[in-house]
């Protein structure tokens, strides 16, 4: 077991205990906001109906699409040599995407509310032999109580940007007492791996599993129905926006079909949820707006396309040769690019990509994206690559080839981590 609580943790601990009381009125605000799903909400308190499989059991846990896409095909590699493997994560979205791609007998649970007994429930029923935390979800009682059983705790494809970095050294006593029991921190890169080493997490750099997870999948009878409906029209897109970002797409839409009547502009907001607001947004900007979440086509009289479903970004890509890749114009810190790098896109990005620093770094170093620092630039870009087809693709390929050579972190986690995953399965020591 690591070193004592410092009194931060304590305080928390004692907070979450006294607030335990008052979670249903916390799940029933998020179930009518979307964000927990009803029939699963018990998950949440640490009940449930699925057994624990038997024998020894990997516990991997994200806490949203992103990390648990990033967790993929670490998942589909363990399940294929033979491990059971709990997943958990936080967010609807992440829900819906694990049911759609994990492989059978992989199971899928909500997190539990970091409360101290809904935590000792969860870790009574699972009992996992090895807990994989992807990148940055620190949950302090979750850590504590699963590091106290002498579960082996393992923090995957690290990532922590400078902002955080330097909110978490306010606390330096209580972020190392947490980092402290994970035997290994597998860091994306050199700065990860250096702030992660500062707050006192041991440290080895692997590489960002992003990088490696393939491109998403598309139905290809959907596609080429919808291509079809589309019939040669010019397309933009704008890949994982946030509010602010659909307001500037559809005044670029605005601007841009003056040249370019055919212009049909395709936005697939964070949160599908937002389909509709972004629809009155446009509506009342003289756009006609189409929702794939209502089974509707763009065809030839609609201006945008917003794909408010799970799962769209591959299509996204694959329609839009122009994608503004969201988060970036606004303070969040900018939206994975791998995925539209590997499927030919040519990528813009506004300023605010903390979240991706270094694979963003790489890209425009490599002329594979640009930055604009403003809706006004993004257009003038746009209508540019609208009327230079050869820079456009020129800059895409520069993309795909960038982030192709940053490839291999799989391998290197899985190596990483085979001193952990041998004795779980000592039959098959000979198979790693």
């Amino acid at each position: 077991m690591a070193d004592r609580l410092p009194l931060l943790l304590h305080a928390y601990r004692l907070f979450a205990r006294a607030a335990a009381p008052l979670t249903p009125l916390l799940l029933r605000h998020r179930l009518k906001r979307g964000k927990e799903l009803k029939q699963r909400l018990p998950e949440r308190w640490a009940e449930t109906t699925v057994a624990r499989p038997s024998g020894p059991l990997i516990w991997v846990h994200g806490a949203s699409v992103g990390e648990i896409t990033a967790a993929m095909q670490l998942i589909e590699r363990l399940h294929a040599r033979g491990f059971r493997i709990l997943v958990t994560s936080g967010t609807v979205t992440s829900a819906e995407l694990a049911a759609q791609r994990m492989p059978p007998g992989v199971i899928h649970q909500f997190i539990p509310l970091d409360v101290p007994r809904y935590v000792a429930r969860f870790l009574d029923h699972w009992r996992p032999d090895l807990a994989l935390f992807m990148e940055s979800d620190l949950w302090p009682n979750m850590i504590v109580s699963a590091d106290a059983r002498g579960i082996p705790l393992i923090l995957v494809n690290g990532r922590l940007s400078e902002r955080s970095f330097q909110r978490w050294r306010r606390v330096p006593r209580s972020i190392a007492a947490l980092l402290r029991r994970f035997r290994l921190c597998l860091a994306q890169s050199q700065d990860d791996a250096r702030r992660y080493s500062t707050l006192g997490a041991a440290v080895n750099i692997t590489g960002n599993l992003k990088i490696d997870v393939p491109p998403p999948p598309v139905d290809p009878a959907a596609f080429d129905a919808l291509e079809s409906n589309i019939d040669g029209r010019i397309v933009i897109g704008a890949a994982s926006t946030h509010p602010g970002e659909e307001a500037m797409m559809i005044d670029i839409h605005v601007q841009l079909r003056v040249r370019t009547p055919s212009l049909l502009t395709t936005v697939a907001p964070r949160h599908p949820e937002r389909g509709p607001e972004i629809a009155v947004a446009a509506e009342a900007a003289g756009l006609k707006a189409v929702l794939r979440s209502r089974g509707q086509m763009p065809d030839g009289n609609g201006d945008l396309y917003i794909l408010d479903t799970i799962g769209e970004l591959g299509l996204l890509y694959r329609l839009a040769p122009i994608v503004l890749m969201g988060g970036s114009l606004v303070a969040h810190g900018g939206q994975n690019p791998i995925e539209a790098a590997k499927l030919g896109a040519a990528i813009l990005h506004g300023p605010n990509v903390w979240n991706f620093a270094e694979i963003y770094a790489a890209l425009d170093a490599a002329h594979g994206a640009q930055q604009v620092p403003d809706a006004g630039i993004l257009a003038t870009r746009i209508q540019e690559w609208l009327d230079d087809r050869t820079a456009r693709e020129k800059t895409a390929l520069a993309g795909r080839r960038t982030v192709e050579a940053l490839g291999g972190a799989l391998d290197r986690t899985l190596a990483a981590l085979d001193p952990y995953l041998r004795p779980l399965l000592p039959a098959r020591a000979d198979d790693a």
